[in-house]
């Protein structure tokens, strides 16, 4: 199936389908564990494709609080005409936006042409379109974030194999095309509809032999399959081992039907699964226009009901912790712990009837939850904010909380926030590098680290498309100065830099004395003037107009007082 024709009739379907009374069954519990940390917080699913259009569509106010991840836009001379529309979200022009927000962009090739499925011309015009998409982003120097080529998209609906071949030799041919050009920028593929295990065990094995092997796997999430995610992910990497590949990146590029991607409640099931699963990125399918982040934005800069479901996960920061459902299919959530603030979040739905969210490894007597809910709007109607349904003090017995949500509508999907009942911070302060933007750097682990966990090997510097850097968005109350302590380590034994920007400003350079080795970490301050309300600060040792950082420093937290 294609991801993106949608006629009258289907989507009269779509709208009947979203109205519909659920049939989940009810008084089931999801279960989180505060004291289980998997991942850190890295907003995996907060991403889409056509998300962005050019002239800044949407706004950037309705980017920045969803901390968008990874988007899927079509290339230079983009010549797609999604659903009628005029071609547009050319990933080079939108670039300076995504780069705004923190976000990373894969270009889809094949989108250099007009229709789908896509008419194949030959190979003569392919190769000639690849040079000219390659040369395009060859002579981009400011941009910096494109994470990747996409070779093709639904191969196993849309490749001609009459008038172009086998599509694995196909793949073969293009890569080995790219790679005359540019060796730098990953690919990523085979970007099948859904998961196929004999297909792409077909491909792998071809990748492997001809040394074409992508480095980030991708295939669709789409026809209700959220319920599959888990073992889809468990198969790939089966099959990746049995054949000698070391493991690579998932990203599922499109994700939920027609009748899912406005609801809220289906949506957290699958950004829950994503996160178990512990995919690289996901990507909303795009059906409708483009530009509004896939149904988030109405009128480029009002928030529908669902856009407040990605709101939250951006709120979230630290770790993500263990949540288990009661089954597959059905009521679901994705949680956070966030070391210090003290505070849980905790967001699922898809199901219906009075539930339960138990809660364990709390610390503390009591505890202040706050309950919130966000309908299913559609893509067309505002809504200004979720709704509050309870605020209130729980005692915590054993580590223990349950809270009872009554009246849940299946399509809704709910947040929790539990947090300390006093001393809780007015903003949040720290922001830890893991839970950041990270561009051709690392994150690591360490139990000396804040939150366990730092960025490492921020090493590039002098090409676009390499180059090393973390941008942190924050949410600050005031329009002043502030001081920002950094936390960070540099085992070479003499001073480091790296470059500091913020909010696309002039550069200046922080220094990072040696400190006792590598994820042995210390502290340096300087001062940042931000405005109220979001930033994005750059720590760089490599990025467009910053000539680049000396030795090597990792990042493990910035904190702003």
């Amino acid at each position: 199936m294609s991801s993106r024709r949608l006629g009258i009739a289907a989507a009269v379907i779509a709208v009947t389908t979203l109205l519909a009374p659920p049939a989940q069954a009810a008084g089931h519990t999801l279960l989180v564990d505060v004291g289980s940390p998997f991942r850190p917080v890295t907003h995996v699913a907060s991403g889409g494709l056509y998300a962005l259009a050019e002239n800044s569509r949407p706004a950037d106010s309705t980017l920045l609080p969803i901390k968008m991840n990874t988007l899927t836009q079509p290339p230079p001379g983009v010549g797609q005409r999604p659903n009628g529309q005029p071609p547009g979200g050319d990933g080079l022009l939108v670039a300076p936006q995504a780069d705004r927000v923190g976000a990373g962009e894969v270009i889809r090739m094949p989108d250099i042409y007009p229709d789908f499925p896509y008419k194949w011309v030959s190979w003569d015009d392919w190769l000639s379109k690849v040079d000219t998409m390659v040369s395009a982003r060859l002579a981009a120097g400011s941009v910096s974030n494109v994470a990747a080529w996409e070779i093709w998209n639904e191969p196993d609906g849309t490749w001609n194999t009459a008038a172009a071949g086998d599509f694995n030799a196909g793949w073969t041919r293009t890569v080995q095309r790219i790679r005359t050009r540019d060796t730098v920028t990953p690919v990523a593929g085979p970007g099948y509809s859904h998961w196929d295990a004999a297909r792409m065990r077909t491909f792998l094995v071809n990748a492997k032999n001809t040394g074409t092997v992508p480095d980030i796997m991708v295939w669709h999430e789409l026809d209700h399959s959220s319920g599959s995610v888990a073992a889809d992910v468990a198969a790939y990497r089966s099959l990746e081992s049995s054949l000698g590949i070391s493991p690579r990146p998932i990203f599922i590029n499109e994700y939920a039907w027609t009748d899912e991607v406005d609801v809220p409640g289906r949506v957290t099931d699958y950004i829950a699964k994503f996160e178990r699963a512990g995919v690289w990125a996901a990507d909303r399918a795009f059906w409708y226009e483009y530009g509004t982040v896939n149904g988030l934005v109405v009128n480029n800069n009002q928030p529908t009901g669902t856009w407040w479901l990605y709101k939250w996960y951006g709120d979230m920061a630290g770790s993500m912790v263990t949540t288990t459902p009661p089954a597959q299919t059905g009521l679901d959530g994705f949680a956070s712990y966030d070391s210090t603030r003290r505070r849980t979040d905790v967001v699922f739905g898809d199901e219906s009837g009075t539930n339960s969210v138990r809660v364990n490894g709390l610390s503390g007597s009591q505890v202040r939850v706050t309950l919130e809910s966000t309908p299913a709007s559609g893509r067309f109607t505002a809504v200004t904010a979720p709704m509050v349904i309870a605020d209130s003090t729980y005692t915590v017995a054993n580590g223990q909380i349950t809270v009872a949500v009554p009246n849940m509508v299946a399509g809704s999907a709910y947040h929790l926030v539990i947090q300390p009942t006093a001393g809780v911070p007015a903003y949040q302060q720290r922001y830890e590098a893991e839970n950041a933007s990270v561009f051709r750097a690392q994150r690591l682990s360490s139990s000396t680290a804040s939150n366990g966990g730092y960025v490492g090997r921020i090493d590039n510097t002098g090409d676009p498309r390499a180059d090393s850097y973390v941008d942190f968005v924050v949410n600050v109350p005031n329009t002043r100065a502030y001081t920002m302590t950094i936390g960070y380590a540099n085992g070479t034994g003499a001073v480091a830099t790296q470059g500091l920007a913020y909010n696309g400003g002039a550069w200046s350079t922080v220094s990072y004395p040696p400190t006792a080795g590598w994820g042995k970490f210390a502290t340096t301050t300087t001062t940042v003037s931000l405005h109220a309300g979001y930033n994005v600060i750059r720590l760089a040792k490599g990025s467009p107009y910053f000539a680049g950082g000396t030795g090597y420093a990792e990042l493990d937290y910035i904190q702003l007082n």
